[in-house]
C-alpha cells in the first residue's frame, strides 16, 4: 500500500499517514496490525529500504507503534522495524517493558532483534514469512529456546506469509 492510500484510510475518524506516530485505536474499517506492518514495509521498500515492517498493540488493540526498516536513511544497522517499533511504544507507554503488548512483524526476526522482543518483555510476536538465512526465531540460532533467553513470548509464525515474502522477492529481484 502507497503512503498516498495508507494517508486517505480512516482511523478512528481521523487521517494517519504511515509516518504519524502517535498511537491509534483499531476499529472495523482500520488495518489490521499485520496490514498495518505490510504497510511500512512496502513503504520501506519504497525508500530502497529492505521492506520489513513492524507494528507493536496493546491488549486493548491500540497501536501503540508502527515503523519500517530505517538501516540506509538513518544509517544505523541497528534500525530494523522491529526496534524502532518497540524503541517508540517504549516511549509512548514511559517503560521498557512491554508485558502487555503484541509485536507484528513481516519477516523472521533477526538475533538482534529477538534480543530487543526478549529485553522487552513482550507477550506475543507474530511474523510473517519465514527467515532461514537471518531469521532467530524459528531459523538459525533460535534465541527463544536458549537456556539463557529470559523471557520467550508466544511466537505465531506464517502471518500473512505470502504477502511478506512476496514484497520481499520483488524488492531483491528488482536489484539482481
Amino acid at each position: 500500500m502507497t503512503k498516498a492510500k495508507l494517508a486517505d484510510r480512516q482511523v478512528s475518524g481521523k487521517k494517519h499517514s504511515s509516518k504519524e506516530l502517535t498511537p491509534k485505536a483499531f476499529s472495523p474499517k482500520a488495518l489490521s496490525p499485520m496490514e498495518l506492518a505490510l504497510a511500512e514495509a512496502q513503504d520501506a521498500g519504497n525508500r530502497g529500504e529492505v521492506p520489513v515492517g513492524a507494528c507493536v498493540v496493546s491488549a486493548s488493540g491500540e497501536v501503540l507503534a508502527h515503523a519500517g526498516n530505517r538501516t540506509v536513511e538513518l544509517r544505523d544497522p541497528c534500525a530494523h522495524a522491529e526496534m524502532l517499533a518497540i524503541r517508540e511504544a517504549c516511549a509512548h507507554l514511559g517503560s521498557e517493558r512491554l508485558t502487555t503488548c503484541d509485536l507484528y512483524v513481516t519477516l523472521e526476526p533477526c538475533a538482534m532483534c529477538a534480543g530487543a522482543i526478549s529485553f522487552a518483555r513482550l507477550r506475543r510476536l507474530y511474523f510473517g514469512a519465514g527467515d532461514p538465512k537471518g531469521g532467530a526465531v524459528e531459523h538459525g540460532p533460535r534465541f527463544f529456546r536458549q537456556p539463557t533467553c529470559h523471557h520467550a513470548p508466544d511466537v505465531y509464525g506464517g502471518i500473512g506469509e505470502t504477502k511478506a515474502a512476496a514484497l520481499l522477492k520483488a524488492f531483491f529481484a528488482a536489484r539482481r
